[in-house]
């Protein structure tokens, strides 16, 4: 009996020592478990210290939506405010007038380039060439007189060579293109008014879309332009040139459709001075020349748009499609309205080339735009220089 007692109290013995030391390795094993489970949970109290989060918020309070800071990239729409559509410049588009030229296969070109290709001209080549002048619309006797001051630079020259030939001949054209005219597009702000221009023409040419293209190149130059459509005649007339001012964001002053014209010509430019913009461009309706009352009409627009200050500038917009009858239509309008300038809409720049130097020589007034193409940016200022080497490249 004693000696079990005794076995029984050194198992339990051994057993509480077993129990000791296992409770003892799980304190241990906690312990290292709490302080890996604790590492992630205390680490970003270290690490958010005041100095680095202070860092992150100060930037973006510094800049409000819209401001324009020194770190963005110029050209960006936060940066520069610049229209998507943005029309061409005055020194683009007379690159692309002397490229379209310079590309252009009309007839009047190859006739120039074959003529005086040689070291002698012939009399057939002399013909062919006084033949397609006249077919150029410039004219039988304006053709003649060309013709016959060429054979005489030629003479005087004594040259021979194909290039000397061709150099007198482009020399001799510019000259006749040239006519001494000043081509100077009068839209400069007054100092106290704006520059007031009308655009004049008959239905078809062109003109309404004229008068859109031209304010488009005014807006390039920097002007504020102002447009009335005084066409009230022509359903479409004011719309089409209210899509136009939504383009080159310029306001329109327009009337009800059959309104006076004249009132809606008056009103556009008493807009005008209020706004004090650069320009107010008028487009007239599209007169038939041959009736007389729609003529007196249009010389009454005139008038009236001249009472707050003088017109600047009446462009007459012909089709150089048209021919000799175009230079009919000038003749008449001329008599109307004081014409400063042409619009030469729709010339291919070759074959009716010869309509520039008729047209000047029957009214005394320069070309002062060509249009060369349907696209917006396809009016540029005519330049004698450029149309004649373009012509004879």
């Amino acid at each position: 009996m004693n000696l079990d007692s005794s076995l029984v109290i050194s198992i339990l013995a051994v057993v509480a020592l077993v129990a000791i030391v296992l409770a003892i390795v799980l304190v241990r094993a906690t312990g290292d478990k709490n302080e890996k489970v604790s590492t992630p949970v205390t680490q970003p109290k270290v690490t958010q210290a005041p100095a680095q989060s202070a860092d992150q918020p100060q930037v973006a309070p510094q800049v409000a939506p819209g401001q324009v800071t020194d770190s963005e990239i110029p050209g960006t729409v936060e940066s520069k405010q610049v229209p998507v559509d943005v029309p061409e410049s005055m020194e683009g588009r007379k690159l692309k007038l002397r490229d379209r030229l310079g590309r252009s296969q009309g007839s009047l070109g190859q006739v120039f380039r074959q003529t005086f290709s040689g070291s002698t001209i012939s009399n057939d080549a002399w013909q062919d060439l006084e033949d397609t002048l006249i077919m150029a619309d410039l004219g039988v006797s304006a053709a003649t007189g060309i013709v016959e001051t060429l054979k005489d630079a030629v003479k005087k020259s004594g040259a021979t060579s194909a290039d000397a030939l061709h150099e007198i001949a482009k020399s001799e054209l510019i000259k006749l293109v040239d006519g001494g005219f000043d081509r100077t597009l009068r839209t400069d702000r007054h100092s106290d008014r704006p520059a007031v221009v009308l655009t004049v023409g008959v239905n078809g040419t062109g003109k309404t879309t004229t008068s859109g293209k031209l304010a488009r190149m005014l807006s390039a130059q920097d002007k504020d332009v102002l447009l009335g459509a005084a066409d009230t005649f022509r359903a479409a007339a004011a719309e089409q040139l209210t899509t136009w001012g939504d383009r080159v964001g310029a306001p329109v002053i327009r009337g009800a459709e059959g309104s006076d014209p004249a009132s809606v010509a008056f009103e556009a430019v008493t807009a005008g001075l209020e706004q004090e913009v650069d320009v107010v461009l008028i487009d007239t309706a599209g007169r038939l020349h041959t009736k007389q009352g729609l003529m007196d009409e249009l010389g009454k627009v005139y008038r009236v748009a001249g009472k707050l200050g003088e017109v600047d500038e009446v462009l007459l917009v012909i089709d150089a499609t048209t021919g000799q009858n175009g230079l009919t239509q000038a003749k008449v309008f001329s008599e109307v309205v004081p014409v400063s300038g042409v619009v030469l809409s729709k010339l291919d720049g070759t074959a009716k080339g010869g309509i520039i130097v008729a047209i000047q020589e029957a009214l005394g007034v320069p070309v002062k735009l060509v249009g060369l193409g349907e696209g917006p940016d396809d009016l540029a200022p005519f330049d004698a220089t450029d149309f004649v080497s373009g012509l004879l490249s």
